[in-house]
Protein backbone atom coordinates (compact mmCIF):
# COMPACT_ATOMS: atom_id res chain seq x y z
CA UNK A 1 0.00 0.00 0.00
CA UNK A 2 1.45 3.18 -1.11
CA UNK A 3 0.46 5.66 2.00
CA UNK A 4 0.20 9.45 1.46
CA UNK A 5 3.57 11.89 2.43
CA UNK A 6 1.73 13.62 4.83
CA UNK A 7 0.66 10.54 6.66
CA UNK A 8 4.86 9.91 7.01
CA UNK A 9 5.19 13.65 8.51
CA UNK A 10 1.96 13.40 11.03
CA UNK A 11 3.97 9.98 12.14
CA UNK A 12 7.43 11.77 12.25
CA UNK A 13 5.74 14.62 14.32
CA UNK A 14 3.85 12.36 16.78
CA UNK A 15 7.38 10.10 17.20
CA UNK A 16 9.47 12.96 17.99
CA UNK A 17 7.23 14.46 19.84
CA UNK A 18 7.04 10.99 21.85
CA UNK A 19 10.39 11.07 21.90
CA UNK A 20 11.03 14.44 23.57
CA UNK A 21 8.42 13.08 26.64
CA UNK A 22 11.73 11.26 27.56
CA UNK A 23 14.62 13.72 26.50
CA UNK A 24 12.97 16.40 28.44
CA UNK A 25 10.09 15.02 30.92
CA UNK A 26 10.07 17.90 33.18
CA UNK A 27 8.52 20.35 29.96
CA UNK A 28 5.45 17.71 29.80
CA UNK A 29 5.17 17.17 33.80
CA UNK A 30 4.41 20.83 34.56
CA UNK A 31 1.52 21.08 31.80
CA UNK A 32 -0.26 18.17 33.52
CA UNK A 33 -3.15 19.97 35.47
CA UNK A 34 -2.82 18.44 39.10
CA UNK A 35 -5.74 16.56 39.53
CA UNK A 36 -4.11 14.11 37.74
CA UNK A 37 -2.25 12.52 40.40
CA UNK A 38 1.09 10.48 38.89
CA UNK A 39 2.36 13.08 36.66
CA UNK A 40 5.65 11.02 35.76
CA UNK A 41 3.20 7.97 34.64
CA UNK A 42 1.14 10.37 32.75
CA UNK A 43 4.41 11.59 30.80
CA UNK A 44 5.40 7.86 30.06
CA UNK A 45 2.65 6.75 29.11
CA UNK A 46 1.82 9.48 26.91
CA UNK A 47 5.06 9.78 25.46
CA UNK A 48 4.92 5.80 24.28
CA UNK A 49 1.80 6.36 22.95
CA UNK A 50 2.97 8.98 20.29
CA UNK A 51 5.62 6.23 19.51
CA UNK A 52 3.71 3.48 19.41
CA UNK A 53 1.08 5.18 17.43
CA UNK A 54 3.63 7.33 15.09
CA UNK A 55 5.38 4.19 14.18
CA UNK A 56 1.75 2.17 13.06
CA UNK A 57 0.62 4.99 11.13
CA UNK A 58 3.34 4.27 8.76
CA UNK A 59 2.22 0.79 8.53
CA UNK A 60 -0.64 0.45 5.76
CA UNK A 61 -2.52 -2.47 7.77
CA UNK A 62 -2.23 -0.27 11.34
CA UNK A 63 -2.74 3.43 9.97
CA UNK A 64 -6.77 3.23 10.40
CA UNK A 65 -6.17 2.25 14.03
CA UNK A 66 -2.97 3.81 14.29
CA UNK A 67 -5.18 7.67 13.35
CA UNK A 68 -8.17 7.01 15.57
CA UNK A 69 -5.56 6.47 18.49
CA UNK A 70 -3.76 9.53 17.42
CA UNK A 71 -7.38 11.59 17.95
CA UNK A 72 -7.83 9.80 21.15
CA UNK A 73 -4.58 10.65 22.65
CA UNK A 74 -5.17 14.35 20.89
CA UNK A 75 -8.47 14.73 23.07
CA UNK A 76 -7.00 12.88 26.23
CA UNK A 77 -4.12 15.47 26.02
CA UNK A 78 -6.56 18.39 25.77
CA UNK A 79 -6.61 19.04 29.60
CA UNK A 80 -3.33 19.92 29.76
CA UNK A 81 -3.27 22.45 26.75
CA UNK A 82 -6.27 24.41 28.58
CA UNK A 83 -3.93 23.79 32.16
CA UNK A 84 -0.65 25.53 29.78
CA UNK A 85 -3.47 28.59 28.95
CA UNK A 86 -4.98 28.72 32.55
CA UNK A 87 -2.02 28.44 34.73
CA UNK A 88 0.96 31.14 34.46
CA UNK A 89 3.59 28.60 35.68
CA UNK A 90 2.53 25.79 32.73
CA UNK A 91 2.32 28.60 30.21
CA UNK A 92 6.39 28.47 29.89
CA UNK A 93 5.98 32.30 29.84
CA UNK A 94 4.51 32.43 26.46
CA UNK A 95 1.78 35.09 25.06
CA UNK A 96 -1.71 34.23 26.15
CA UNK A 97 -2.98 34.60 22.41
CA UNK A 98 0.19 31.46 21.32
CA UNK A 99 -1.62 29.37 24.33
CA UNK A 100 -5.34 30.24 23.07
CA UNK A 101 -3.87 29.52 19.60
CA UNK A 102 -3.14 26.12 20.59
CA UNK A 103 -6.20 25.17 21.79
CA UNK A 104 -8.09 24.75 18.67
CA UNK A 105 -4.84 23.82 16.68
CA UNK A 106 -6.21 20.08 18.55
CA UNK A 107 -9.10 20.13 16.79
CA UNK A 108 -6.68 20.78 13.48
CA UNK A 109 -4.49 17.74 14.41
CA UNK A 110 -7.78 15.86 15.08
CA UNK A 111 -9.15 16.53 11.30
CA UNK A 112 -5.22 15.65 10.31
CA UNK A 113 -5.48 12.27 11.93
CA UNK A 114 -9.43 11.82 10.80
CA UNK A 115 -8.08 11.76 7.40
CA UNK A 116 -6.06 8.51 7.88
CA UNK A 117 -9.22 6.79 8.94
CA UNK A 118 -10.89 6.88 5.86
Amino acid sequence: MNLPWHLYLMAVLFIIAGLNHFRNPRMYIKIIPPFFTNPKLINILSGVAEVTLGALLMVGYTSNFAAWGIIALLIAVFPANFYMYQNKKASFGLPNWILFVRLPLQLVLIFWAYQYTL
